[in-house]
């Protein structure tokens, strides 16, 4: 049996092992008591599972009182932006992002159209048991459907000044875009229109059925490198199946890996706005070498995207967002954007008149290495994190989010994942394989 995951990323596992339909509605009844029974908005991504799923949480809701807004299969931060838009109480995306196709998970989303904060959670699990309780049959909730939610996305983005609109349509580019038959076929190809490129458009197809390994890292995206070449497009795009993460591929065919898509968007919108920026623990530290060419300041958080936006709205920052493809624009919403993130990255080659290689070329050179474990409810993280507080007291450590080892010339991030039941080790340096050891000599060290 899967383990059940419950983070500030939301609840999520593998769908009729653990994440089970009775267990949706109960987590459906809780957040609608949460949301003060009052209007929830919810969305979905294509997951086959996703309608069965909405018709747990819909009932949920309903059977406490919650008048439910369904948004049908959208972005993920569509969902969100509908929140505000429609100034609801609450939302919840039914969505596992990257994850395999057999798992699903609800995103809670509060009245402000961010995601739970800690604090946030905390009450949203201490509801008493005794408020979850069926009303009676003259005081169920309504449902009703709302069917502009992905067009209100686009204009919002069309009308954000950062975004050069008129200089895009200019260049008429040639994009291809990937959208693994997620959410993002019902909205990227559309969007990129309406900035007048060029459009070849791969698995848009919104059934569920992911025609790669759902997170858009480099190696995943074979097909889409050698279809940027085979049309002599200008640029190629990837989501994931919930639109909240992006990734590139030059017009040279080259997969940028995710790290370039925050990166470029930093660099963008520091050419345009000057302000502090803000990214997670395990993001590049490029960052911080855009952040001092920039003359301006760098915070860093608990991976998670709302631990993001919260350091972007402590430190009034411009940009932020994570390594993993996630950009978030304060402009626009304190949420992870994909296709927000296509605009600023076409605005960037249509004022600066460069391909996105050279762009690309310009981002300061450090190398990456990422690995997981597999681990099980026995392992005992703490008193690894002990040992390696003990073993590495010589370098400066933070303890914010599992434990990162930092040096001037190269960090490693050791940390339990939110979303799997894995340990991530990630490590950067100047070199590929020096990133790689590090990591190995951790994995050796603490967990062979």
């Amino acid at each position: 049996m899967s383990k059940l995951m419950k983070s500030v990323s939301g609840i999520r596992g593998i769908v009729g092992d653990f994440f089970t339909t009775e267990l949706v509605l109960s987590f459906a009844k809780r957040f609608g008591v949460f949301s003060g029974r009052g209007r929830v908005v919810v969305g979905r991504d294509s997951r086959t599972t996703g309608k069965m799923l909405l018709n747990a949480v819909s009932a949920g809701l309903m059977s406490i009182g919650a008048e439910v807004i369904d948004l049908g299969i959208c972005p993920t931060p569509t969902v969100l932006l509908a929140v505000e838009n429609l100034e609801t109480d609450g939302g919840i995306a039914i969505t596992a992002s990257h994850n395999p196709p057999e798992w699903n998970a609800l995103k809670l989303i509060n009245k402000t159209g961010t995601f739970l904060t800690r604090a946030l959670s905390k009450k949203f699990w201490n509801i008493p048991e005794d408020e979850l309780v069926d009303l009676d049959w003259s005081h169920t909730g309504s449902f009703t459907q709302y069917a502009f939610a992905i067009e209100d996305h686009i204009n919002a983005i069309l009308k954000l000044p950062l975004i050069a609109v008129d200089k895009i349509k200019e260049k008429n580019f040639k994009v291809v875009i990937d959208s693994t038959n997620g959410a993002g076929g019902l909205m990227s190809p559309q969007f990129l229109r309406e900035l007048g490129c060029e459009v070849i458009e791969l698995y848009s197809e919104a059934n569920g059925m992911f025609s790669r390994v759902a997170e858009p890292a480099a190696q995943n995206l074979g097909v889409l490198e050698a279809e940027v070449i085979k049309h002599k497009a200008d640029i190629g795009f990837a989501t994931d199946p919930d639109v909240d993460r992006l990734s590139i591929v030059t017009n040279k065919g080259k997969a940028l890996g995710t790290e370039y898509t925050l990166l470029l968007a930093e660099k963008y919108v520091l050419s345009r706005k000057r302000g502090n920026i803000a990214t997670n623990l395990s993001s590049s530290m490029a960052s911080d070498v855009i952040a001092r060419e920039n003359g301006v300041k760098i915070f860093r958080s608990p991976v998670g995207e709302i631990n993001v936006a919260e350091a972007m709205i402590e430190h009034n920052c411009v940009i932020g967002g994570e390594g993993n493809g996630g950009i978030i624009l304060p402009d626009l919403h304190f949420t992870r954007d994909a296709p927000l993130g296509m605009a600023l990255i076409l605005s960037y080659m249509a004022i600066s008149g460069k391909t996105i290689s050279e762009l690309a070329e310009e981002i300061p050179k450090y190398y990456i290495y990422k690995t997981k474990l597999n681990i099980s409810e026995n392992t005992n993280f703490d008193k690894i994190k002990k040992r390696i507080v003990q073993d590495y007291s010589h370098k400066r450590l933070d303890m914010q989010d599992g434990i990162k080892i930092i040096d001037p010339e190269f960090w490693i991030h050791i940390r339990k994942s939110g979303t799997e039941p894995i340990v991530r080790i990630i490590a950067e340096s100047s070199s590929e394989d020096e990133s790689k050891k590090l990591c190995e000599d951790i994995i050796q060290k603490y967990f062979g």
